[in-house]
């Protein structure tokens, strides 16, 4: 990717009522130059269908990161999930979009709902053609992406939403257009968006979603780098080496740790206070330092944001546990998961003397262990990682 622009994306599955798996899967994937977005809705409800979806979602995937043809994606569907004996239909629907470039999409679609584009915030009609391939009615569109545009993939369960209640024949494509319309904000981001619709469906079905219903949502927006700090330096003669990197950094400024903190409001000439404000009891105070837009104490609040990143990734949470929470995880979380684009981490290498015991050389250790693991579910959800050790 270029990193001109960025491409943000997120989604939100609710279950039919009833079942414990959903039978829609939703894979995003990348190579190089192109981000790739899938949506399978697996026949019927349930396990099985939740198996034909994963299946569907992940083959499709692979293949057009691979730079497969569409035919051969098909194809390969095909002769792999063959249609239902009895009901003479696939097994599992689908919506691919790709984004090469930053810039040219192509949408590819399988008896799934019309992908909804919003630009400028108001529907944007653009034109697709129909094909056979392999006996299936394939449509495809092809047209050039603009910074601002959101694409909304959606599983027939969104349309049906209200079927026999508010709506008697469902909710329906014009009604879900003008709902995304009229809550439009160009600084929504993607996995919102999709909340936002989820929600509204969740409640035109009365809580009790009447068939899998999911909502995967990208958008094209300008960079916005995040950079976190955390720890000190291998040698106190690296202290102004690390920070200068870490301050020339555009974007946000997270700091972790108390002694992080220390040195950060040293090379500021700035004074360090801790917050009176708990507002969380399991987790440690923040801290205030003028020049940081964030400053929060070390391994227990990243290990925080790390189960929080782990829900996030389930696409299954409405309303996420850290969503209006003030506490540093919860802030650390909403930057780095709906903020950023571009997540920059500066970890220093500091061994306390007093880290020759082995139990606390294991959670010297675990710090690590916790970047390396937060930094891939960040690469997980589409974010450009990059990480510094000092």
């Amino acid at each position: 990717m270029s990193g001109e622009t960025y491409i943000d994306t997120g989604y939100i599955s609710l279950i039919k009522h009833g079942e414990q798996l959903c039978g829609d899967r939703v894979v995003f994937a990348s190579n190089e130059n192109t981000r790739i977005g899938v949506l399978a809705d697996g026949l019927g409800s349930g396990v099985k269908a939740n198996i034909l979806a994963t299946l569907t979602a992940q083959i499709l995937a692979t293949m057009s990161v691979g730079g497969m043809s569409v035919e051969d994606c098909v194809n390969t569907i095909v002769r792999t999930l063959p249609e239902c004996n009895v009901r003479k239909i696939a097994y599992s629907t689908f919506t691919i979009i790709k984004i090469r470039d930053e810039k040219y999409v192509e949408l590819t679609r399988f008896d799934n709902p019309h992908t909804i584009v919003l630009r400028n915030g108001k529907n944007y009609n653009f034109e697709y053609h129909t094909r056979m391939i392999d006996g299936k009615k394939i449509y495809e569109s092809r047209f050039e992406a603009e910074v601002g545009d959101v694409f909304a993939v959606i599983s027939d369960g969104v349309g049906f939403a209200g079927l026999g209640g508010a709506y008697p024949f469902g909710w329906g494509r014009e009604n879900v257009v003008s709902f995304l319309e009229d809550h439009y904000d160009p600084d929504m981001p993607a996995r919102r968006i999709a909340s936002t619709l989820a929600e509204e469906c969740l409640s035109l079905y009365g809580g009790k979603p009447g068939d899998d219903t999911t909502i995967a949502v990208m958008r094209l927006v300008e960079p916005h780098p995040v950079n976190l700090m955390i720890g000190p330096p291998s040698s106190s003669g690296l202290d102004d080496v690390m920070l200068k990197a870490f301050f020339d950094q555009p974007g946000k400024r997270i700091v972790c740790g108390g002694s992080t903190n220390t040195i950060a409001a040293r090379y500021l000439g700035r004074e360090l206070t801790a917050s009176l404000d708990y507002c969380d009891s399991d987790l440690p105070p923040m801290y205030e330092l003028d020049g940081v837009d964030l400053s929060t104490e070390g391994a227990l609040t990243i290990s925080r944001v790390l189960e929080y990143a782990d829900e996030y990734l389930s696409g299954t949470q409405l309303h996420p546990r850290w969503e209006g929470r003030r506490d540093g995880a919860a802030r650390i979380a909403r930057l780095l998961f709906e903020t950023a684009t571009d997540v920059n981490f500066f970890v220093g290498c500091a061994m306390n003397p007093a880290h020759q015991n082995p139990k606390l050389s294991l959670a010297f250790g675990a710090k690590f262990q916790l970047i390396d693991k937060l930094a891939k579910r960040l690469e997980e959800m589409g974010k450009r990682v990059n990480t510094r050790f000092f």
